[in-house]
């Protein structure tokens, strides 16, 4: 029987994917080489990467040695890994469209229909529907990229959730990824959305606290405003360091906003 939470993930992760997708497809050819706010990436690399990425988490869904061999050949460096794959991925607007629907389809279904309680990724590994929550983040973020760049206000959706949900997840690798020591205290965060309901994670008699409105911090976990133009607010002194070091993506720290 299809695990229920996954194909809700899943569902929600094509819906985001088509709503970026019917941006970049109204687009002229020529627009997919403006640059966006991530330095040196053209809209083409924004769809660039998300392909890629697709295409690799599905060789790890689907072939464990041949992604490994991915990461050994690598070696530490993943940046430079995910920045040669985009390029690699580079296309005219028709192809690199059309790869990117292929890519995200091929994702889903070896997604919903693997065995494996585990999917190795880079630094860790995830159980499927953590997989498909990771795409469905990088795609809003990429996809925010896209839309800052053609001057499109992307609003709250409840599909944030799963987003949200990630980053209160990840708060542990914020600390270590920017090499610092992971917090052993509990964090509760308190999201409100634009309907009036909050959406709440961890324990409400937690010290360390995070509030604020659930586009913002999600906004703040794909780092894609500066935690100054964000209405989230920490209490608690491990708390309020987590606002400088909030990465809910795997790899090392980005740039920031």
């Amino acid at each position: 029987m299809p695990d229920p939470t996954l194909t809700r993930v899943l569902a929600d992760l094509a819906a985001e994917s088509a709503d970026l997708d019917r941006t970049v497809a109204a687009l002229p050819a020529a627009d997919f080489s403006r640059p966006t706010p991530a330095p040196g990436w053209t809209i083409a690399h924004q769809i660039a990467h998300l392909a890629w990425t697709d295409w690799i988490a599905l060789t790890a869904v689907t072939d464990p040695d041949a992604f490994h061999a991915q990461l050994a050949a690598a070696g530490t460096d993943t940046g430079s890994l995910v920045d040669r794959a985009t390029e690699s991925f580079l296309a005219v607007p028709q192809e690199l469209l059309y790869r990117w629907r292929q890519g995200r389809a091929d994702l889903a279904t070896a997604l919903a229909a693997t065995t494996a309680s585990k999917v190795a990724w880079f630094g860790t590994s995830m159980s499927p529907t953590s997989m498909a929550t990771a795409r469905l983040m990088e795609t809003w973020a990429h996809g925010l990229d896209v839309a800052d760049t053609v001057g499109i206000e992307r609003g709250f959706t409840p599909r944030l959730r799963h987003v949200a949900h990630l980053g209160y997840r990840t708060i542990g690798y914020g600390f270590a990824a920017h090499g610092r020591p992971v917090p052993t205290v509990p964090f509760r965060v308190e999201l409100s959305t634009p309907d009036g309901s909050l959406w709440t994670f961890g324990p409400d008699d937690a010290e360390e606290q995070i509030t604020g409105p659930a586009l913002d911090f999600c906004l703040l976990v794909t780092q894609r405003r500066n935690p100054d133009d964000l209405a989230v607010k920490a209490t608690g002194a491990v708390a309020t360091e987590w606002l400088e070091v909030a990465q809910a993506f795997a790899g090392p720290p980005g740039v920031k906003r």
